[in-house]
């Protein structure tokens, strides 16, 4: 055991908060991650800072809004001196390990324009968002070659499953009645099991690189963050039996929509209920084929993850580890007639956050429920925290968490945000909106959900007396609304401007400058009195300050 707490960072890829059983959902039980909740804090308000994949992550790995690193969509690389959590964690000695995903595209031409080789110690962590990549695996396409940085589809070689693309023939295919492959890209052949053993799929092999990284790092000594990062329940939609027909039409939530959305005229809003992934989610025989593969891609995870909580426990490791368990979004699934993620109702941008510290400090808090507006920004100075790493508020832009972790004050927010960028989009080809006018932000203050939608009419929940979000007063002429609308556009300046690229200079150093005057650079001054009475020192004992 370290002095400081080791740190398991786990990140489910696309989870939606609500299809948890301690979030609530009535048929999809998860008792493995409800008893986590029970040994720490649940949050019922966590925010991602984007609802899409890449730019979430990066906010998460560097603890700064997405306005601030600068990779606002997938494939938008993070510039080459961005500082990580990884970075800061390694000036504290401690390891910053991946097991799975992150999302991260290199920049590859900064490290060229410095002279960084790709392939050296520096590169690599540049490579892969300051980890120490223990395993890679961001999953593939269909017309994907082998992947270069993960050891899966080797693994499913050697274990019998040969093919030039084993990730999809085998982990994401599926066979029919006749023996036929059935890509799971097309959701009507969500329903089948994967063509692999579940102990071969993805979920299981990743969660046996988690201990065996855990093994590894006992024989090392140092003291780790490990971020274990599932790739499912992200699509393609389908799972290995038993849990391919766990679940069906039965167990089917109805879903959150009204008539009254399809008949928006907020342009935005149209374009998004046009684009194809959207009528395609909307359809419910698509709802009825996908989403009990979607339960029990989660039902196969939760086991999965009982199977690690109780490895460690057995090996010790749960003594002396933080565990907290996340998404980086959630999904549609047809709500609000829409389907993927990339907009800003509850169940794409808020997301599960569970976090259990072993340490006797939070003893009081076991089984807490927190409402605290929380963003996903906030895990990376809580972890810091927890492995020694001194707080570095001119770069961190989230809030250390242990003050509720451990039951005592100092942890307040007010309101969390959210970026997205469609400039990729049919919303943008649709609108004939320009890249750099492709954009909208969220701000929610925990009631009021205010959205600024570049170039059109801001859009305004009150989840107080709409819980449900299917009343759009963004354009109400009610005093109240444009009163409200007003406070959250004043806020959402006051976000928007503030420093966030002077990350170079600590506030000591800042609090040490010294005026321009004291620093001898003599600009405004009449005389030498005027100059003495202002700084207190003699004109005559200006020292020459050498060739500028």
């Amino acid at each position: 055991m370290n002095d400081r707490p080791n740190v398991l960072w786990i990140m489910a890829d696309q989870l939606r908060f609500d299809y948890l059983s301690c979030y609530g959902h009535p048929h999809l039980h998860t008792p493995h991650i409800d008893a986590l909740a029970q040994r720490g804090v649940r949050f019922t308000n966590a925010y991602v800072q984007s609802p899409v994949c890449g730019p979430s992550r990066m906010s998460a790995y560097t603890g700064r809004y997405v306005r601030s690193h600068g990779s606002t969509w997938n494939g938008m690389p993070l510039r080459v001196g961005e500082p990580t959590l990884g970075d800061h964690l390694r000036d504290a000695g401690a390891r910053a390990v991946l097991v799975g995903k992150t999302h991260m595209i290199a920049d590859k031409e900064g490290m060229a324009w410095l002279g960084i080789d790709p392939a050296s110690e520096i590169g690599v962590r540049r490579s892969e968002c300051g980890f120490e990549p223990f395993e890679r695996d961001d999953g593939l396409h269909p017309d994907s070659p082998r992947q270069n940085w993960s050891a899966y589809d080797d693994y499913l070689v050697s274990h019998g499953h040969q093919s030039d693309n084993p990730w999809e023939d085998f982990a994401n295919s599926g066979l029919d009645d006749d023996g036929e492959q059935l890509s799971a890209w097309l959701l009507e052949n969500s329903r089948l099991a994967a063509n692999v053993p579940e102990e071969h799929s993805e979920t299981a092999y990743m969660t046996d690189r988690a201990m065996a990284f855990m093994e590894d790092a006992a024989a090392d000594g140092r003291p780790w963050m490990c971020h274990l990062s599932y790739i499912k329940p992200h699509w393609p939609y389908i799972v290995p039996a038993p849990y391919h027909d766990m679940y069906d039409e039965g167990h089917i939530i109805d879903p959150v929509r009204s008539d009254a959305e399809r008949q928006t005229e907020h342009p935005l809003m149209a374009a998004y209920l046009d684009a194809r992934v959207c009528k395609s989610f909307s359809r419910d025989h698509v709802r009825k084929h996908v989403i009990p593969a979607y339960m029990g891609l989660i039902k196969q995870l939760d086991d999965n993850l009982g199977r690690l909580f109780a490895w460690m426990d057995e090996k010790g490791f749960s003594e002396n580890t933080i565990i907290a368990v996340c998404s980086d979004h959630g999904d549609y699934m047809g709500d609000h007639w829409m389907g993927d993620k990339d907009f800003y109702h509850e169940m794409a941008v808020k997301v599960p956050m569970i976090i259990a510290d072993p340490r006797k400090d939070a003893d009081a808090t076991r089984g807490l429920v927190s409402d605290d507006l929380i963003e996903m920004i906030d895990l990376a100075p809580t972890f810091m925290n927890a492995l020694g790493c001194e707080p570095k508020p001119h770069i961190i832009e989230g809030r250390d968490l242990t003050p509720i972790l451990h039951g005592t004050s100092g942890f307040a927010r007010g309101y969390v945000i959210s970026e997205h960028d469609y400039h990729w989009s049919e919303m943008a080809r649709t609108l004939d909106v320009p890249q750099e006018d492709a954009h909208t932000t969220m701000i929610f203050d925990g009631r009021w959900k205010y959205i600024r939608c570049e170039g059109f009419d801001p859009i305004l929940f009150d989840l107080e007396t709409d819980p449900q979000e299917l009343i759009d007063l963004g354009t109400s002429q009610d005093i109240a609304h444009i009163e409200t609308r007003k406070r959250m556009e004043a806020a959402l300046l006051k976000w928007a401007t503030q420093h966030h690229t002077r990350i170079t200079a600590t506030p000591a150093v800042l609090a040490g400058q010294k005026t321009a005057a004291k620093a001898g650079i003599l600009i405004g001054f009449w005389d030498a009195e005027e100059y003495e009475a202002t700084t207190g020192i003699a004109f005559a004992d200006l020292k020459p300050q050498g060739p500028r």
